[in-house]
């Protein structure tokens, strides 16, 4: 059965493996390398601390069996330049680069910032049940609007958010030119 539940500070190993399966190629980008050690270090460092973009409490997790399969990072936009402070320190204190990242977000929405289901439970609904639920969490009971963003040849993700009602609210261009579609659901 699955459970979906906020993220305790002990599930921080397995949010950084999960959160990582969306944004690898992110965490690279920003690191100045492609070491797929290094990342998964990037990644738990932050989920396990407080205050920044990628920490625990910021995360809801799935649990089937009493392991977790999938963790999704969701934060209120208006507190992007906050959370992300700490990020940009470390980059530069860590691998000597200074990054500015593009916002991805804005205030007047909740946003997800990364989703990812470990690769052993995909195809089962997972992914889309734990959108559906963020979407009753943050949309329907907290009346709050909710934005992700796509990768624009990524039609079938695409698809999947339009069929949960998510509406195109324009494009961005992100992290050396990738090309985004930025899609929100308001009530």
């Amino acid at each position: 059965m699955m459970v979906i539940r906020k993220a305790f500070v002990t599930d921080s190993e397995d949010i950084a493996s999960c959160l990582l399966l969306a944004m690898e190629e992110i965490v690279f980008r920003l690191m100045g390398e492609e070491n797929s050690e290094k990342a998964l270090a990037f990644m738990c460092y932050f989920a396990e601390r407080e205050n920044n973009q990628y920490s625990w409490q910021n995360c809801w997790v799935v649990e089937e069996a009493g392991s977790v399969v999938a963790a999704v990072n969701v934060y209120n936009g208006a507190h992007l330049h906050a959370l992300r402070q700490p990020v940009i320190d470390y980059i530069k204190n860590k691998f000597n680069r200074s990054v500015t990242p593009e916002d991805e977000t804005r205030d007047g929405e909740y946003y997800i910032d990364s989703l990812g289901v470990h690769p052993a439970h995909r195809g089962k609904g997972i992914g889309t049940g734990l959108l559906q639920f963020l979407i009753d969490e943050y949309v329907t009971r907290r009346n709050q609007p909710l934005g992700l963003l796509v990768e624009e040849g990524n039609l079938a993700a695409k698809r999947l958010y339009e069929k949960l009602s998510f509406k195109s609210s324009g494009r961005k261009v992100l992290l050396l030119e990738k090309h985004l579609e930025h899609l929100q659901i308001i009530r």
